[in-house]
């Protein structure tokens, strides 16, 4: 055989290695039970959780996991918070000091318009008519201006000048180049961590366990009991059903009863707990308080994500 018939690609249809070489489409790989997070795993640490608590939504955590996030949280908040006031503060004083500039500018053109240094144009051209108007009407009109009359000219006055100020400002910056190779002179800069407006600042601390993320404060953690079997090993304990003593695994959907964090099997649960609306444990009484612990499904299970995809760009000839 020759070498040209081992490379041969002109055939119909892809062979198995050529299309695993392809650098377009969509490529799909099914995921097995090692790309998984256990039920009883941390969604921040991804280790057995330790002092396992719960949230609202069935998220499991480590105690000390979800504390130093959450503590995490509420300083980046207060942080964010305190950058935001400074700059409402910067933009305050910048608002004043353009005012200032204004004012400045107005009562500098009255002074230079009051010691006959206004333009050549305006002084020449208003000479003729007014010594005409002279000649023809001796009498002069008198204006009789109040405080408020006053006021309302001079702010008039002080915002035409701020607006020339801005748009000489303007000009100025475009004279100014944005540079790509330079952060800080690129046209999308911005400086990082810094909020333009109150609904860039996060209000409340969410869980990170669950996408999208949901709000979820200290005092709504529900700590989890699960029951261990009897084993000289602790750590090749593996977590089963109180009640049915089943090995609980990410293929089997599990409960949990708020008011006393004991965990059971789905099967169970419908038998048992739910119509009896007591725990198999320690008999407390339960009303709606049963959510669902989140886990992942293994590869060949409908719990989670089975199969994954990675989109391409499609060829085209």
């Amino acid at each position: 055989m020759t070498k040209h018939s081992k490379n041969n690609t002109a055939s119909s249809i892809f062979s198995y290695a050529e299309y695993k070489k392809l650098d377009y489409g969509t490529k799909k790989q099914r995921l097995g039970n090692e790309s998984m997070r256990r039920f009883d795993a941390c969604a921040l640490c991804l280790n057995r959780a330790r002092e396992p608590l719960a949230c609202n939504e069935g998220h499991l955590f480590c105690k000390e996991c979800v504390y130093t996030d959450l503590l995490t949280q509420k300083k980046d908040i207060k942080r964010q918070k305190e950058r935001l006031e400074a700059l409402k503060r910067e933009a305050e004083e910048d608002k004043k000091r353009a005012r200032q500039a204004a004012r400045d500018r107005v009562l500098s053109e009255f002074e230079k318009g009051q010691l006959g240094l206004a333009a050549a144009s305006n002084t020449t051209t208003t000479s003729g008519s007014t010594s005409e108007s002279s000649a023809v009407n001796p009498l002069k009109r008198k204006f009789n201006f109040d405080a408020s009359t006053v006021e309302t000219l001079a702010l008039e006055a002080e915002e035409a000048a701020l607006r020339k100020i801005e748009l000489e400002q303007i000009e100025g910056l475009k004279a100014k180049l944005p540079d790509f190779w330079l952060p800080s002179l690129t046209p999308t800069y911005t400086s990082s961590g810094d909020p333009k407006s109150l609904e860039d600042v996060k209000l409340q601390t969410t869980c990170r366990g669950g996408n999208p993320a949901h709000p979820l404060a200290m005092k709504n953690l529900i700590p989890v009991k699960f029951t261990y079997e009897t084993s000289s090993n602790p750590d090749s304990q593996q977590a089963m059903c109180p009640s049915c003593k089943k090995i609980l695994s990410n293929n089997t959907l599990i409960y949990l009863a708020k008011p006393c964090a004991h965990v059971t099997c789905k099967t169970c649960t419908d038998t048992l707990v739910r119509p009896a609306k007591q725990c198999v444990v320690c008999d407390t009484t339960l009303k709606l308080d049963i959510i669902e612990l989140k886990r992942e499904g293994t590869g060949f299970a409908g719990g989670g994500m089975a199969e994954t995809s990675k989109a391409g760009v499609a060829f085209q000839g």
